[in-house]
C-alpha cells in the first residue's frame, strides 16, 4: 500500500490550496447594519467578486454587539473609510432627505457608502414584479388570482401626494405633525380579500386624501411647495407608481405585503386542495396526496424574507451603478 506521502504532491498541493479563500485578491470589507444585510449585501456583491477581488461583510462592531446604521457609518467621522473598506447603509428617508439632517449628508457625500435607495433591503424583497413567483414557491399552483404589479402600482399612487407631504415634513425637521408611525397607520391595508381586492385600495384612498385635506387646512402655506418637491422626487428617481420602495420597509413587509400575499395564498392552497379531492379515486390516495402537497407548502413570511428576484428592480440598478463607480478608484 502506499503511503500518503507518494499522493501529496506539487499538484495535489496547489489543488488543496485553492479551496482556501484567496489571499492574494483585493479584499474590501463592507460594513452592514445587522444580520439580516448580511446575506443581501453578499447577493449584491457575488456578481462582482474575482480572483482579483473579494468582499468581505461584517457586522459594525467587532467587540461589542452594537449594530445599526450609524455605527456602520460611525468610522466615517475618523475618515477610516476609503477604497478598502466601505459601509453598505439602508437609504430610510436620508436620500430624499438630501442632507436636509448630518445623517443625510454623512450618507450621500462620501463615495464609500453605499445605500439601497430602498427605504430598507424589505422593500426589495416585496418588489411586485416577483411576488406571484413567491406564491408559486409557497403553494405549488401557478394559478393567476391577483396581478400584484398593478395592485402595488395603484397601493402606489393613492399613497404618493402623502408621502410627499410627509417627506416635506421631515426636510423641515417636523416630525410631529406627521410622524412615520402616523404616516405608516394611514398607508396599511385595514382588510383584504380576494375577491374585492379594490375595497382596501378604496378604503386607503378614504383615510389618504382625508389626511391631506387635514394637513392642507393646517399648512395652507406650504401646498406650492409639497407641488415643487413632487417635481424634485421625479428628479430624484421616485416616481407615484412605486412608492411602495421607499416606505418604511418592515411596515410594507408586514401591514401591506402580507396582508395581501397571505389570503391570496391560503386561496391558492385551498384550490389546490378541492382539485386533489374531485380527483382522487379513494380515500387512501386523497389523504396520500393530500400529505405530500401540505408537506411541498412553505411559509409565506420566510419565502418572501428570503426573496432575491429583485434585481430588476430601478432602485436595484441604481445602487449597481454606484458599485460600478466605486469600483473604478479601488
Amino acid at each position: 500500500m502506499k503511503r500518503l506521502t507518494e499522493y501529496l504532491n506539487s499538484n495535489f498541493i496547489e489543488a488543496a490550496n485553492s479551496l482556501r479563500p484567496k489571499r492574494a485578491a483585493q479584499r474590501i470589507i463592507a460594513y452592514v447594519e445587522s444580520y439580516d444585510d448580511i446575506s443581501f449585501w453578499r447577493s449584491v456583491f457575488n456578481e462582482y467578486e474575482s480572483d482579483k477581488l473579494h468582499f468581505e461583510i461584517l457586522l459594525p462592531a467587532r467587540t461589542k454587539l452594537t449594530k445599526g446604521k450609524k455605527q456602520a457609518m460611525m468610522n466615517m467621522l475618523g475618515k477610516a473609510y476609503g477604497r478598502n473598506m466601505i459601509a453598505c447603509v439602508d437609504s430610510d428617508y436620508d436620500y430624499l432627505l438630501q442632507g436636509a439632517t448630518a445623517t443625510s449628508r454623512q450618507m450621500l457625500n462620501n463615495r464609500y457608502i453605499l445605500h439601497t435607495y430602498t427605504y430598507a433591503i424589505e422593500n426589495y424583497r416585496c418588489y411586485a414584479d416577483s411576488l406571484k413567483q413567491v406564491c408559486v414557491l409557497c403553494t405549488q399552483n401557478d394559478r393567476n388570482v391577483i396581478d400584484f404589479n398593478e395592485f402595488f402600482k395603484l397601493y402606489s399612487r393613492i399613497c404618493y401626494p402623502l408621502f410627499a407631504w410627509n417627506i416635506l415634513l421631515y426636510r423641515k425637521q417636523d416630525t410631529r405633525t406627521m410622524s412615520m408611525l402616523k404616516f405608516c397607520e394611514i398607508v396599511r391595508l385595514s382588510s383584504f380579500t380576494v375577491g374585492n381586492p379594490a375595497y382596501s385600495l378604496q378604503q386607503l384612498s378614504n383615510r389618504v386624501n382625508h389626511n391631506i385635506k387635514l394637513l392642507e387646512n393646517q399648512h395652507p402655506e406650504l401646498i406650492n411647495e409639497c407641488e415643487e418637491l413632487k417635481k424634485e422626487l421625479t428628479g430624484l428617481g421616485i416616481h407615484p407608481d412605486e412608492t411602495y420602495f421607499y416606505i418604511q420597509g418592515h411596515h410594507i413587509m408586514n401591514n401591506v405585503v402580507m396582508r395581501v400575499m397571505q389570503p391570496v395564498c391560503r386561496h391558492l392552497r385551498n384550490k389546490r386542495e378541492e382539485e386533489i379531492g374531485k380527483l382522487a379515486y379513494h380515500r387512501q390516495q386523497y389523504n396520500n396526496e393530500l400529505a405530500s402537497y401540505r408537506h411541498s407548502q412553505c411559509d409565506v413570511a420566510m419565502m418572501l424574507s428570503k426573496n432575491t428576484d429583485y434585481k430588476d428592480a430601478p432602485p436595484y440598478l441604481r445602487l449597481k451603478a454606484d458599485i460600478e463607480e466605486l469600483l473604478k478608484i479601488v
